[in-house]
């Protein structure tokens, strides 16, 4: 039966994204399949150690939209996201082959500055992680870290920042309080804000909304979505309607292969593959 009949049925827990007409854009807005990635690895295999974790990974991830990783625990998912600004080198025993291009270079090349393409490539980890510092100084820390801007310039980004995440009418007057007394999602707000402020063209997103409740997921998938005008949004989720809501793009990973890529509606729908529709429809993961 095509999973397109059998979705409601089978898998309620799945909501499709026909559902959020928010969302909706025109098909001319879409680039072209063959259009260059702003993000794009080429047979990416690598491993820690003896175990093969990622196994002939090719992707091409298109800016200016969310593209969404699925697939159940253990399948490669953080690790594809963290080769994109080599958080992964911070692991003794990791191998790589393949390529790995970011806006046009390889960024496992000699020669390719860590700090540049960290600069370049913003992270938000699954759990809130502020500084423990103030507000204003966690913000401020991407700007004072790669001298972009003097000290008279830093309380114009710290504004910005927090305006981008919707925090600054809440903070403006806490800016010199300590940001682990905030709650859970203004942390993770925080969190994004400082990522942004160091003017990333790319924001990965490893499981961001997994510590919050479902209130405070809702307003930050709605930020997401607002932040994705100005931002190439790469995010791991196990969560299988948050990628239906939010995602334009859907990747599907098992057992360090990417099984299957492509437009959300498509993968959620009609997916082309077996194991894709076994997984969203609940058969396994």
């Amino acid at each position: 039966m095509p999973l397109t009949t059998a979705l409601p049925d089978r898998c309620d827990h799945v909501m499709t994204r026909l559902e959020y007409s928010a969302k909706d854009q025109s098909s001319a807005l879409k680039p072209p399949p063959d259009a260059a990635g702003v993000i794009e690895t080429q047979g990416l295999n690598l491993y820690y150690g003896t175990f093969h974790a990622l196994i002939g990974v090719t992707i091409k991830i298109q800016p200016r939209r969310i593209t969404s990783i699925i697939g159940p625990s253990g399948c490669g998912k953080s690790t594809l996201l963290r080769t994109f600004n080599r958080m992964n080198d911070l692991i003794e025993g990791i191998q790589i082959t393949g390529n790995v291009i970011v806006e046009g270079a390889n960024i496992y090349a000699p020669g390719c500055s860590i700090e540049q393409l960290r600069k370049r490539v913003g992270m938000v980890f699954q759990r809130p992680n502020p500084f423990p510092l103030t507000v204003f100084e966690n913000v401020a820390f991407g700007p004072r870290v790669h001298k972009m801007a003097g000290r008279g310039e830093l309380m114009g980004i710290v504004e910005q920042s927090l305006r981008a995440v919707l925090l600054w009418d809440s903070l403006k007057d806490r800016l010199h309080r300590s940001a682990l007394e905030l709650s859970l999602e203004e942390k993770q707000r925080l969190c994004i804000a400082r990522a942004i402020a160091a003017k990333p063209e790319i924001l990965l997103m490893d499981e961001p909304c997994s510590a919050l409740d479902p209130i405070a997921t809702a307003r930050v998938e709605e930020l997401m979505t607002g932040l994705k005008s100005r931002f190439t949004i790469v995010i791991v989720t196990h969560n299988m309607q948050q990628a239906a809501r939010i995602s334009d793009d859907t990747g599907f990973m098992l057992l360090g292969e990417l099984i299957e890529f492509g437009d959300t509606d498509q993968v959620f729908t009609a997916p082309r593959n077996e194991k894709t529709e076994q997984y969203i429809t609940g058969r396994f993961g």
